[in-house]
């Protein structure tokens, strides 16, 4: 097809590829003699953006860029409309001064802005802090007839929060109670940030009820914590969410956690070491361990910390059809193709000792273990790991010497415990800096001498921040990647545990046999750009 003919298609498809965009709105601004914007580098005003309406934006297809004292300074796709140009500043109530733009990148940036943050607005309108006497302290009794004459904008705002959260990658969403008001958080990469304006307390019975109603929950008793969960179908997929209940001070508070088991994310639909972020020697090793015919393979770290998900990244590996591979979990958080996976019920005695006796019934090849909290799993797992299966499985300890300790505490047989153990990865979880405002920082003394560094240690090293833009919702940085310490059962290092020596030596020994410790595989990332040293001291020590 000649370049010509390729083109006229596209624009008979209503196409303009981003490239021909661009170009065309130069060529559009020299002509006009205004500036050009690409938008590449475009940062949110959210003061701006929250007094000019939605509507207007979409329908005059404009962003606004910064206000310059009375005039407000807007990018536009074809200013050449002089009558549309008049039409905006009448609409903003103030003068405009016009620049050029691609009209792809607008029309982008006015999907990705706040519109999900306007629709939450909304709905939350009419629950407002309202000031109110002292003595009405907004709480009412709870009758049938008080819930039907709230129903539609409750279940309206409560869909809404949660349909927000998922928008903008959330784990879980916090409905906190204060003295005058509720307080709704998400948690995104980690973080807590405040969804939207407070919620006036009066209505806090009623949301909390919606949630109970939705977890199928005893909405008449307020004195116990009270866990459930419920299933949304949200744009074709469905969503998963753990709900817990828990009586405080002021009320009742709710913690949602997501559980989005066909992610969204493109990078989770392929599923490898490669995603999760570790160098290239931790995936050396760790590749080397989870190909082992049997034995052990212990991830540790803190909840959150991303154990389930390095697991799973495991398992999606070596998957094959010559091998069985069981899980037993709680709850399942992603579905594996080809793996048998069994979510824990507690309720009807299905504990991960029980589950775990009736998956080695089942002739299994590999095995994981979704976590070990109690002396009869780890006895079984051990086992399991010496009778010729491999098994995978978390334990909650801060570093890999002390899961050593954990394991002694649930009175495992030691020689048996080292005998089986193939590895130890310790991890966590930081955030990265968004790079689409990644700029050069400045560090300050105080801080390197807070992380441990001197002005020698770091001379022509290079840190950076993130600016905050609309990627990353102006915090600056957007999504989590895996710091790691990864402990090799070599005979020395066994034979230490055995001799049951002090901790610091079997470090010692370690990093004679070339280990890297959590706080240097989390310096390396700072120095190579990724992350901060404010967020590597948030979850690693200075040693």
């Amino acid at each position: 097809m000649s370049t010509d003919l390729k083109k006229l298609s596209q624009t008979l498809a209503g196409w303009i590829p981003p490239e021909d965009d661009v170009a065309k709105a130069q060529a559009l601004a020299e002509r006009l003699g205004l500036p050009f914007d690409d938008l590449s580098n475009f940062r949110v005003d959210p003061e701006l953006l929250r007094h000019i309406p939605v509507d207007v934006m979409l329908r005059y297809q404009f962003v606004p860029l910064h206000r310059e004292g009375e005039v407000v300074v807007v990018a536009m796709a074809d200013p050449s409309d002089v009558l549309m140009v008049d039409e905006v500043e009448l609409a903003l109530g103030s003068p405009v001064e016009v620049r050029v733009a691609p009209k792809n990148r607008i029309a982008e940036i006015l999907e990705k802005s706040e519109s999900t943050q306007r629709v939450l607005d909304e709905a939350t309108e009419d629950f407002r802090i309202q000031l109110v006497q002292e003595t009405d302290n907004g709480e009412e009794a709870l009758s049938i007839d008080r819930i039907a004459a709230d129903t539609s904008p409750i279940i309206k705002l409560v869909d809404t929060i949660i349909y927000n959260a998922i928008q903008r990658r959330a784990s879980d969403i916090h409905i906190e109670t204060r003295d005058h008001g509720v307080i709704v958080k998400y948690r995104i990469d980690g973080v807590l940030y405040e969804a939207l304006e407070p919620i006036d307390r009066r209505h806090h019975a009623t949301i909390i009820s919606r949630i109970k109603v939705m977890s199928e929950l005893d909405i008449a008793e307020k004195r116990i914590p009270q866990d459930g969960r419920f299933k949304l179908r949200i744009k074709g997929r469905t969503v998963d969410f753990r709900v817990s209940i828990m009586p405080t001070v002021f009320g009742e508070d709710a913690v949602i956690r997501i559980l989005d088991k066909e992610s969204a994310n493109q990078e989770f639909r392929n599923l490898n070491l490669d995603v999760l972020g570790f160098d290239a020697e931790t995936k050396r090793k760790l590749r080397k361990f989870i190909r082992e015919p049997y034995g052990m393979v212990l991830v540790t770290g803190p909840t959150g910390s991303g154990k389930t998900t390095t697991l799973y990244a495991c398992l999606s590996e070596i998957v094959s059809t010559e091998d069985k591979i069981i899980t037993i979990e709680d709850p399942v958080e992603y579905i594996l193709p080809g793996v048998t996976q069994i979510p824990v019920n507690e309720k009807k005695g299905l504990t991960f000792a029980r589950g775990l006796r009736s998956i080695l019934r089942h002739d299994p090849d590999k095995i994981m273990v979704g976590e070990i909290r109690d002396e009869e799993t780890a006895q079984i797992a051990v086992q399991s790991a010496l009778t010729g299966h491999l098994v995978f499985t978390t334990v909650h300890a801060n570093n890999v010497v002390d899961v050593l300790g954990r394991f002694l505490n649930m009175n495992v047989d030691l020689y048996n415990f080292v005998s089986a153990l193939n590895c130890v990865l310790a991890q966590r979880l930081v955030r990265k800096i968004c790079p689409h405002c990644k700029r050069p920082a400045e560090v300050s003394p105080e801080l390197l001498e807070e992380s441990g560094l001197t002005p020698e240690m770091v001379r022509g090293v290079t840190f950076y921040e993130g600016a905050g833009c609309l990627e990353c919702n102006g915090t600056g940085f957007l999504g989590r990647t895996a710091i790691s310490e990864l402990l090799d059962l070599s005979d020395n290092i066994r034979a230490l545990i055995l001799d049951r020596r002090p901790a610091a030596e079997i470090k010692k020994a370690a990093k004679a046999e070339g280990m890297k410790f959590l706080r240097e595989s989390a310096l390396e990332r700072v120095f190579a750009g990724v992350t901060t040293l404010r967020e590597i001291n948030k979850v690693t020590f200075v040693e």
